[in-house]
C-alpha cells in the first residue's frame, strides 16, 4: 500500500475533526513508536486506564504498574522481533455492578517492507458486547 494518497487525504481533515473522530471510536488506543515512546492516545477523559498529558514522549513502561512491566516488555519483544503480529489478553476489573470484562490487544505497526515502527495498544470494554443476542439489522434502527 502506498501511503502518499492516505497522507494527502489526512492533510485535508481539520485537526479538531480528526481528534473527535478518533475519540468517537468504540476503542481506546495508544500509539507507541519504535523507541517505545508514547506518541498519542485517544479518549483522554474517559479511558479505562487513565494517563496524564505528561506521558506523551515518555517511555511506555512509565504507563504501567511495576507488577506488569515484565509482561509489557515481553509483549514488545514478541512484536518487535516479528515472532508475533499481535498479542491479546483480557481481564476483569471492578466489582459487583461495576465489574467489566476488558480486552487489551497489542498490534505491531510495520511499514510496507515489514520494518517495525512501533505498537498500537487497543483496549475495548467487552461488557456490553457480551449481552448481544440474536440479530439487529440496519433497518431495525428506531
Amino acid at each position: 500500500m502506498t501511503i502518499d494518497p492516505l497522507l494527502d487525504a489526512l492533510k485535508k481533515i481539520p485537526v479538531e475533526m480528526l481528534a473527535s473522530a478518533l475519540d468517537s471510536l468504540p476503542v481506546e488506543f495508544t500509539i507507541i513508536d519504535a523507541e517505545e515512546r508514547v506518541l498519542f492516545w485517544n479518549q483522554h477523559g474517559t479511558r479505562t486506564f487513565k494517563r496524564g498529558p505528561g506521558v506523551i514522549g515518555r517511555n511506555v513502561r512509565m504507563c504501567h504498574p511495576k507488577s506488569s512491566l515484565d509482561k509489557v516488555e515481553r509483549v514488545i519483544e514478541l512484536l518487535k522481533s516479528g515472532k508475533k503480529d499481535h498479542v491479546d489478553f483480557w481481564i476483569d476489573i471492578g466489582e459487583g455492578d461495576d465489574k467489566r470484562k476488558i480486552l487489551i490487544r497489542y498490534f505491531a505497526i510495520r511499514d510496507d517492507e515489514g520494518k517495525y515502527l512501533g505498537v498500537l495498544e487497543a483496549t475495548l470494554d467487552l461488557t456490553p458486547l457480551q449481552e448481544i443476542t440474536g440479530e439487529k439489522r440496519l433497518l431495525d434502527v428506531e
